[in-house]
This record gives C-alpha cells, sequence and structure tokens, in this order.
C-alpha cells in the first residue's frame, strides 16, 4: 500500500471519536479521514473518501453497527475493525461481527475510558495495519441476513450446519488435534470444527482472544458443532468428542496424568507477546501427545506457535496450514511453512477433510515424511 492508511471512525461516542482519530493521527503511517456518528452518515463518506480501513462501534443509533456491517461487507468490502464493549452482549455482537467479515476487534474500557483508549492504542494501531493488508471477502446475503437480528439470541447459528459427518469409528483416544489461529481465526475455527464428527478426537485451540470474549466464542462454536466446545478448565481431562478453547489472558497448554491428558490454564507470562499463546499449547503437545497429534495453524498475523509447530512435527506429528489465498493474513501459516513444519499446506475448506480422511485411514505407525 502507497502512502499513509486512510481510516475513517465511527462511533456515537464524541469522545470516542476525538480519542480515536487523535491516535491514528499520532501515527507517521496513517491518518484519520473523517469521523462519524452514525452508520448513515457513515456510509456517505465512505462512498465519497474510500477509506483504506474503517472502525466502527458495535453499537450505535439509527442503525446497529451489525446490520451496518452486514449491509457493507455484502455491496462494498473492505477492511473493517469493530470497537467493542466487555459486556456478555458486547461479546456475542463482536462474534457475530467476525462472523461477518470484521477483520479483527478492540475492547474498549468499560470505566476509564480516555486513560483506557490510550493505554490500547498500540493495540489499536497494530489492528489497523493488520486490517489495512487483510484479504477481506464480500459476505454472501445468507449469513449476513441471518446474522444481523439480533432478536434471534446469540446462540443462533448463522447458517445451516453441514450434514452430520459420519462416525469415524475406533480411533485412538490417545489422539489430539491441536488448532491454533489468530486475525481471522473465529471464522476459520468454525469452518474446520462444524465438520467434525461427535466421536472425533480431543481438539485443543488458542485463538489469540481477550479475556470476556472466549466464552462466547465457544458457546457460539458449541451450538452448531456436533462436538461439545467449550473453554478450558485447569485441572480437566482432555475427552474425544470434545474441544476445548483457551480462556483469553490465559495460557493454556497440555500435561498428562496417568493414561489421561488434562488441561492446564494458568496464569504464566506472555509468550510471542501472546496470552493465549499457541506456542505454549503447540511446545505442550510435541512433549506430551508426539506421534498422536495432528497439528493446524490457521490464518493470523506474526509467527507465534511456528516454532513449536516444527518441534511437533520432529516429535512424530502430521501437521496441515492453511493456505496464502483463503487466509485473512498470511502470517502464522507463512512463518510455520518457513520453519519447516507443514506436512500439507491446504485451502481452509478442505483442511477438515484432509484430516477425517487421515483419520479414518490412520493407525498407530508412524507417518512418513515428506
Amino acid at each position: 500500500m502507497s502512502g499513509k492508511i486512510r481510516v475513517i471512525v465511527v462511533d456515537d461516542s464524541a469522545l470516542v471519536r476525538s480519542l480515536l482519530s487523535e491516535i491514528i493521527n499520532r501515527q507517521s503511517d496513517m491518518e484519520c479521514i473523517g469521523t462519524a456518528n452514525d452508520p448513515l452518515i457513515a456510509r456517505e463518506m465512505i462512498r465519497e473518501k474510500n477509506p483504506d480501513v474503517i472502525t466502527l462501534d458495535v453499537e450505535m443509533p439509527r442503525m446497529d453497527g451489525i446490520d451496518f456491517l452486514g449491509r457493507l461487507m455484502r455491496l462494498r468490502p473492505m477492511p473493517v475493525v469493530m470497537i467493542s464493549t466487555l459486556t456478555e452482549r458486547g461479546a456475542e455482537v463482536t462474534m457475530r461481527a467476525l462472523e461477518l467479515g470484521a477483520v479483527d476487534f478492540v475492547a474498549k474500557p468499560r470505566v476509564g475510558l480516555s486513560s483506557g483508549l490510550n493505554e490500547l492504542a498500540a493495540q489499536i494501531v497494530d489492528k489497523i495495519r493488520v486490517a489495512a493488508v487483510a484479504h477481506v471477502r464480500r459476505a454472501p446475503a445468507r449469513s449476513a441476513a441471518a446474522i444481523v437480528h439480533p432478536d434471534a439470541g446469540a446462540a443462533t447459528a448463522p447458517a445451516p450446519a453441514p450434514a452430520a459427518s459420519a462416525l469415524l469409528g475406533r480411533v485412538s483416544t490417545e489422539k489430539v488435534i491441536c488448532i491454533g489461529a489468530s486475525t481471522g481465526g473465529t471464522e476459520a475455527i468454525r469452518e474446520v470444527l462444524i465438520h467434525m464428527p461427535a466421536d472425533s478426537p480431543a481438539i485443543v485451540i488458542t485463538q489469540h482472544m481477550p479475556p470476556g470474549f472466549t466464552t462466547s466464542f465457544a458457546a457460539r462454536l458449541n451450538s452448531l458443532c456436533q462436538i461439545t466446545v467449550k473453554e478450558a478448565v485447569n485441572g480437566e481431562r482432555i475427552l474425544p468428542g470434545h474441544a476445548y478453547i483457551a480462556p483469553g489472558g490465559r495460557q493454556f497448554y497440555l500435561a498428562r496424568s496417568g493414561a489421561n491428558y488434562v488441561a492446564v490454564v494458568d496464569d504464566s507470562p506472555p509468550v510471542n507477546r501472546h496470552k493465549p499463546s499457541v506456542e505454549v499449547l503447540f511446545k505442550s503437545a510435541a512433549a506430551v501427545v508426539g506421534r498422536n497429534a495432528y497439528g493446524i495453524m490457521l490464518t493470523g498475523m506474526g509467527g507465534d506457535g511456528a516454532a513449536a509447530m516444527r518441534e511437533m512435527r520432529d516429535a512424530g506429528s502430521y501437521n496441515y496450514v492453511q493456505d496464502e489465498a483463503s487466509c485473512i493474513v498470511f502470517g502464522m501459516p507463512r512463518e510455520a511453512i518457513a520453519h519447516g513444519a507443514a506436512d500439507e499446506v491446504l485451502p481452509l475448506s478442505q483442511i477438515a477433510q484432509a484430516l477425517i480422511a487421515r483419520l479414518r485411514g490412520s493407525t498407530d505407525r508412524l507417518h512418513h515424511r515428506i
């Protein structure tokens, strides 16, 4: 992208508009080219100024931010960073926004707005930079229509789930599927999980997400999938037919207790600036699960988890990496490939079926390496 990243801020709060435009204009590589206090004004401004990125408040008067996002992504797809409230409803609405095609979100503080947003300044501008280079796709009319009516409730499926996958039959309970993702990952994870049969091996997931949002994420996936999806709880057994999501703001990894795998969820420090970190989960899989692990690296900025995914492969795992064309941001997958961690690089739509085919044909012997 040549020149500065051109940003329009859409928020009904004059204070938030002022703070965000000030934060953006302090950066040498971006500028706020306009602000709007509601989506109807924003719509005209977008037509006139053609911004590179929009920041959008999820809850506004006149037209709901989600309603506006749904129309925008159908008619004029562009990178959007949602500004969300740290409430249960805010988290549910944010999940719907990501489903509609928002690239990422920032959770604004409930108290101390001015100081809180300034503390988040680095995160806000980082997310704008990522959004500016993200691959944004037109939202299908079906999913937008299904999501923009909040009255339907948070657990409402955005689209019919695929037909139930046939059961796998006898697959070793030792096997564990490990998934890592960041920007764009909520929808990529959904795309993998909705195809997994009810007797799938246990699945453990780290998606970069702040505290307060992973509960809604897990509940939404649980309503769509044949497997049970939940937030991981420290000390619980890791069971087949279940997917466990790292809680926001905590580290999540695997340990062994006798014949069982157990979840460890703790307050240990960030790794690669992330908490939860994919590196932490994948490193534990290499050590504890070894050749019974399957690794999946999905869309995301940066390189978190790439080195540990190579450790998994060296320990005998079989690894899938999402290809560039289907990624929102081809950062973590690119790094995983560069580290020699990938057995197969596939479009997102093919990862679940490739994994299921391998599970159906699996034995406990080591796989040949490519």
